[in-house]
């Protein structure tokens, strides 16, 4: 009788563990084309509407059903990327869109009706500067929307000695420089809310 019930008891193990053997087994099915776009894709920025593509910057070139000549690419300082077949491309100055249409025109010579996507992964290229008395002056990433109040924090806050009110952010734009005063205890007491602007590539904020 104790033999039964041993033998009754290991088929009921069996039972439960034989399926869970038999699914492990099951091939994985492969992810679809659609499927791997849309993972490779997840880690693409939502760039900024006046966005353009500069040195630094980190790109997937992706070539729809041609694995081989899709790559992830980083902006030269010359403002080109390097793409197997078609070598060198210019990147700097244009669009993610306007890449696209310059790949895509380029690779007609060797793919037969391309079909390409650029995806944007890093903008390092879009730069503003703090100097003077601050904790850590240098160049920081624009991120969308950035204050000058905002990157002074980030670079530390004001030292002991940094004449709060006498801080300028000075711009260029179409070869015209401008400057734009910043009174820093005004602001952190609630007045002249206005004069902290919204960053924009290369602005350099200078703290006396």
């Amino acid at each position: 009788m104790s033999f039964m019930r041993s033998r009754s008891g290991i088929c009921i193990v069996l039972a439960v563990i034989a399926p869970a053997i038999v699914a492990a087994q099951r091939p994985v099915p492969a992810a679809s084309p659609a499927a791997a776009a849309t993972s490779s894709s997840s880690a693409a920025l939502d760039v900024p509407h006046d966005y353009v593509i500069g040195p630094e910057d980190v790109l997937e070139v992706m070539f729809w059903k041609d694995a081989d000549l899709t790559r992830d690419v980083i902006v030269r300082p010359d403002g080109k990327i390097a793409l197997q077949l078609l070598n060198e491309v210019q990147a700097a100055g244009l669009t993610p869109e306007q890449l696209r249409a310059e790949v895509m025109a380029q690779a007609k010579r060797f793919v037969e009706d391309p079909n390409v996507t650029v995806v944007v992964k890093q903008i390092n290229s879009r730069k503003v500067y703090i100097t003077g008395m601050v904790e850590k002056a240098g160049a920081y990433p624009l991120t969308t929307g950035m204050t000058v109040l905002q990157l002074i924090s980030l670079a530390g806050g004001l030292k002991e000695f940094a004449k709060a009110k006498d801080i300028v952010v000075t711009r260029t734009e179409k070869q015209t420089p401008y400057v734009y005063p910043f009174n820093y205890r005004d602001l952190i007491k609630g007045r002249n809310l206005h004069q902290n602007i919204v960053l924009k590539p290369g602005d350099n904020v200078v703290v006396p």
